[in-house]
């Protein structure tokens, strides 16, 4: 395996300033070098998101890489040691904007195919490589699209291996099995504004929620399960006030969200939630936001295969965990039954100087080139 080619592919992918959801012509530089290897390719647009499908074979097992190609904005760059658009090396690291999150592990998926194809001249299956340019945005006209429009139906995807940088602090400590839903809210408590000095003729809102927030808190919301911690509820913000001290304020608005586990439903904490403010009496308005459901791959051909490859390339055993945020692979399990995450370290991630290492390229690359021969052997 010749590490320089995935350094090479990498250097072509970091100086594409696809900030989401604009690809600058990233995408195009993938569908030519999969095309190259027999691949056939499919643009689908929506909006102003671009999103590549390429298909190499025709039989089943259907194994698919999903990524995508945006990245999030540099933030001020005078900060950065190196222009976050061109890969640098420097002290041993490799710096740019996408490098971990997640153009590298893009660039590991796209050395791994060649290689397997280089080796497999026939082997029992397909390859999927589907990519797009709003996983760091909104993620509506993306994977969740490609889903729910049915341009995915027709390829039968059996397992699909999403490249998020998935490990902690060594490559191949970490594998994702699943992750948490996420259900935000926004709570509105009406009160009545008046005289701090005449609360007789006011109601605060403040006073009036502190006990249900207290209960919102300390509710018990589900146990979790072997994969998931218990559901749990954080609030993001609370607003109330006029910004004097000598007004009670009339309303206060709240800011929450849910990271859930397989144990409930979005439709149990909507409910639940609003028991619990009919009861409290206090005249209130709640608007629900939902991002994704949780999704949880067991033991299956998929993750064993990982943890196999991760353990004979590597020689760790990995930790197979659902945290962290969310992902495409939330999407992604609306259509497959087995998806996990495996990638690069994400202590860096959307962070000033974002960095990998050919190291960790080359030990990302092993795993997903001996995944391929696992999953998808020869006749």
């Amino acid at each position: 395996m010749n590490n320089k080619d995935v350094i090479k592919i990498l250097d072509k992918l970091i100086s594409c300033k696809s900030v989401t959801p604009y690809d600058d012509q990233c995408q195009e530089y993938i569908a030519n070098f999969l095309k190259d290897l027999g691949f056939k390719i499919e643009f689908k647009k929506y909006d102003d998101v671009t999103n590549l499908i390429a298909r190499y074979g025709t039989e089943k097992p259907v194994l698919a890489y999903v990524g995508h190609t945006d990245v999030v904005p540099t933030g001020d760059i005078n900060k950065w040691e190196t222009d976050p658009f061109k890969l640098t090396d420097k002290n041993s690291k490799l710096y740019g904007r996408g490098t971990s999150d997640m153009k590298g592990g893009i660039a590991c998926m796209m050395h791994a195919i060649q290689e397997h194809l280089s080796d497999n001249k026939n082997f029992i299956g397909s390859i999927i490589v589907i990519l797009t340019s709003d996983e760091e945005g909104p993620a509506i006209n993306g994977i969740k699209k490609l889903v729910e429009s049915g341009d995915l139906t027709p390829y039968e995807i059996d397992m699909c291996i999403v490249g998020e940088p998935s490990c902690k602090k060594t490559i191949g400590d970490t594998i994702k099995n699943g992750r948490r839903g996420s259900l935000s809210g926004r709570l509105r408590i009406q009160g009545i504004q008046g005289h701090i000095a005449y609360p007789q003729n006011a109601m605060n809102p403040i006073h009036a929620f502190s006990p249900v927030l207290n209960r919102l808190i300390s509710q018990k919301y589900d146990e979790g399960n072997q994969y998931f911690p218990p559901t749990s509820f954080q609030i993001s913000n609370i607003n109330s006030g006029v910004g004097t001290t000598n007004i009670i304020p009339g309303e206060l608005s709240m800011d929450f969200n849910f990271r859930y586990s397989t144990e409930t439903t979005k439709n149990e904490l909507q409910n639940k939630v609003e028991d619990i403010m009919k009861e409290s009496g206090l005249d209130y308005n709640v608007t629900w936001s939902h991002s994704g459901d949780p999704f949880l791959t067991e033991r299956k051909d998929l993750l064993d295969a990982c943890v196999k490859s991760v353990k004979e390339e590597l020689g760790m055993t990995a930790e197979i965990s659902t945290d962290g945020g969310t992902s495409d692979g939330r999407f992604m399990a609306k259509i497959c039954n087995q998806v996990i995450e495996f990638g690069l370290i994400n202590k860096s991630i959307h962070k000033i100087n974002e960095h990998t290492t050919e190291a960790d390229l080359d030990a990302v690359t092993k795993v997903y080139k001996s995944m391929l021969n696992r999953l998808l052997p020869r006749q």
